[in-house]
């Protein structure tokens, strides 16, 4: 298993994604059920002092979680929306996708009549 990182990292990467959320909504993220909870257990798994406390370990593995989840939509959006079939494309615009270019002759393709 990989290294959690800090429970305060954790927090604002998920408020973060809740930001995004907020934009593609129009409402302010600071106004959602969702944060509200956040902060909510974040603030109640609190360490006080220097004791192992298997909730707050189970708390931040499972926010942990569900920013890895809400990081991986996103992009899955955002790939989906790039390249998403829309249609039959030239060759020239199946080239640029991928970052190529269809070589260029000034005279014409060379086959035809002159």
């Amino acid at each position: 298993m990989a290294a959690l990182g800090s429970p305060a990292r954790t927090l604002r990467g998920l408020l973060r994604e809740l930001r995004y959320l907020s934009v593609a909504t129009g409402r302010p993220y600071r106004d959602t059920a969702a944060y509200r909870y956040l902060v909510k257990a974040f603030r109640a798994h609190r360490v006080t002092s220097e004791k192992l406390c298997r909730a707050q370990h189970e708390l931040h593995f499972q926010a942990a979680t569900y920013l890895c989840l809400l990081r991986s939509i996103r992009e899955h959006v955002a790939l989906h929306q790039e390249f998403h079939g829309r249609g039959e494309r030239s060759v020239e615009e199946s080239a640029g996708l991928v970052g190529l270019q269809l070589p260029h002759q000034p005279g014409g393709k060379g086959w035809e009549p002159t």
